[in-house]
């Protein structure tokens, strides 16, 4: 696909194409190379953009996606891959998904959760990483479960909570969650999800014009399309815990 010269500048101002990458989801960046690059499904879809761009690609980690989509309006990237969700939104304009992940939980072993929806009842306590894009879904719709966020981001951060805690469910992604279960006796993984999370590609609302996102929109389209973005998550190994997103009709 070919951009033309006023979306490029529009997308990359600096000539040089800035891409955002969470370094928390391990699905999507998947291993190190021998430098400490990030390697994974959205590194090699960062480097087809920049290539389809005819820029010179710049890869800019963040720990966490809070960190990534806090840093919009610093000017420290142009494109970001991360979890399209309602509050951010509000600063970085969204393409439709590439990739989908499913959110639901862990509970421990002997508990009387048995489906997703059993778990939004009262006095259930839920644990759960803060920042991470299901967090802000599971904030704006647990109505009757309480919801015990961690103090600071961080996947390891919400296991020891629900640990320490005695949390009667902790709540992420099934990948992560299944290799949770393996080293905790008698605990399982619910079938079902509370919600997936979208992964998609955004830029800064500022700089969303000029056509810049629906040539992204069409980019990430012909992406899925040709089945890149299927042999991508092959080749990384994270076939089954990695979908390609279904195409939607509305927004």
């Amino acid at each position: 696909m070919l951009f033309p010269p006023t979306v490029t500048s529009a997308l990359a101002p600096k000539g040089v194409l800035r891409v955002g990458v969470n370094m928390s989801n391990f699905l999507l960046v998947s291993s190190r190379g021998p430098r400490g690059e990030p390697r994974g499904v959205v590194p090699d879809l960062a480097e087809r953009l920049a290539s389809d761009l005819d820029l010179q690609l710049e890869l800019h980690p963040f720990p966490n996606p809070g960190a990534l989509g806090d840093a919009v309006d610093s000017d420290v990237w142009d494109v970001a891959f991360l979890g399209s969700e309602p509050a951010r939104a509000a600063t970085i304009a969204f393409t439709q998904p590439y990739a989908e992940i499913e959110a639901t939980y862990l509970v421990p072993a002997g508990s009387r959760l048995s489906s997703v929806a059993e778990v939004d009842a009262p006095g259930v306590r839920v644990a759960v990483s803060q920042r991470a894009a299901y967090e802000c879904w599971l904030t704006d719709n647990l109505r009757r479960a309480t919801l015990l966020r961690t103090a600071e981001p961080g996947l390891a951060l919400s296991r020891e909570l629900f640990l320490r805690e005695g949390c009667d469910a902790l709540a992420g992604l099934r990948p992560w969650l299944l290799t949770q279960a393996e080293s905790l006796e008698g605990a399982t993984v619910l079938d079902g999800r509370f919600s997936s999370v979208q992964q998609a590609v955004g830029v800064p609302r500022s700089r969303a014009d000029g056509g810049a996102t629906m040539h992204l929109e069409r980019w990430v389209e012909e992406q899925k399309a040709s089945g890149l973005v299927a042999s991508l998550i092959e080749e990384h190994g994270v076939r089954g815990k990695l979908t390609v997103a279904e195409r939607c009709t509305t927004r």
